[in-house]
């Protein structure tokens, strides 16, 4: 690190846990992200101001106003813009010297096996049933840590699913394919804002903490908010030896 890095990110190197060593390895990881809304705002601002030093940001919307109530990487100069161009101007305006690709495309499944495989840590910041599975077996299929939040209404989840550990859960362990689980979106159903902004933080603090070496205590684990109490519960998530994504050799 040069001396303005050392400065920018004085207050990480304090830490016992992360130093000038875990500092290094966030300047040279890679993370990808899903999602560039409500969930992927905060992830986006907390990566790149940590120093991640390349950020893919995968999101085929354009930014609206009814988006502004949340998304806070967004602002009202930049509704009709793509979010991917818009979440990079916002880091671009936190610390320039982060790597930002913006990929204004649907993450489909040939778009998720080409990216997954660069990236050191994958974060799904998306409200859709459908790409979540797909982000979940490139991951799988490339061995590439998983943080998964979600967020509507008043209730939120977070998770980390390592297929790197043995005995790790995916999410389709937790949430099956053929589970017939019903779409549930905030444009029909609502969304608490301060909400997907905890959700959001969350996941890039596990994110940041795998990239980091710190390893990450939500493996195995299903975080679960009430937003209207203020309440934690988890879960413990044991692998599915059926799953029909994890649960057998992947080719």
């Amino acid at each position: 690190m040069n001396d303005a890095q050392l400065l920018r990110y004085s207050r990480h190197i304090l830490l016992n846990e992360l130093g000038v060593e875990g500092q290094e390895q966030l300047l040279a990881s890679h993370a990808l992200m899903i999602g560039a809304g409500g969930l992927g705002s905060p992830v986006a601002l907390y990566l790149g101001s940590a120093g991640v030093g390349r950020i893919t940001v995968v999101d085929h919307d354009v930014v609206d106003e009814t988006n502004l109530q949340r998304q806070i990487a967004h602002n009202l100069a930049r509704v009709g813009m793509a979010k991917a161009l818009s979440v990079r101007q916002a880091i671009a305006a936190i610390n320039p010297d982060v790597v930002v690709t913006p990929v204004v495309q649907r993450a489909d499944e040939t778009l998720l096996n080409t990216l997954v495989a660069q990236a050191d840590v994958v974060l799904d910041c998306t409200d859709n049933f459908t790409t979540r599975q797909a982000i979940n077996r490139a991951c799988v299929k490339h061995q590439k840590p998983l943080v998964s939040g979600a967020a509507i209404r008043m209730d939120g989840q977070l998770s980390v699913f390592d297929a790197r550990i043995p005995g790790n859960p995916c999410y389709a362990c937790v949430f099956p394919e053929d589970s017939g689980i019903e779409e549930t979106r905030c444009a029909t159903m609502g969304v608490f804002a301060p909400l997907v902004g905890i959700v959001g933080t969350m996941q890039a603090a596990e994110a940041l903490k795998l990239l980091s070496g710190l390893g990450s205590r939500l493996t195995g684990r299903l975080l679960m908010l009430d937003g209207r109490d203020m309440a934690f519960n988890e879960i413990t998530l044991p692998q599915n030896p059926h799953c029909r994504v994890c649960g057998h050799p992947h080719t």
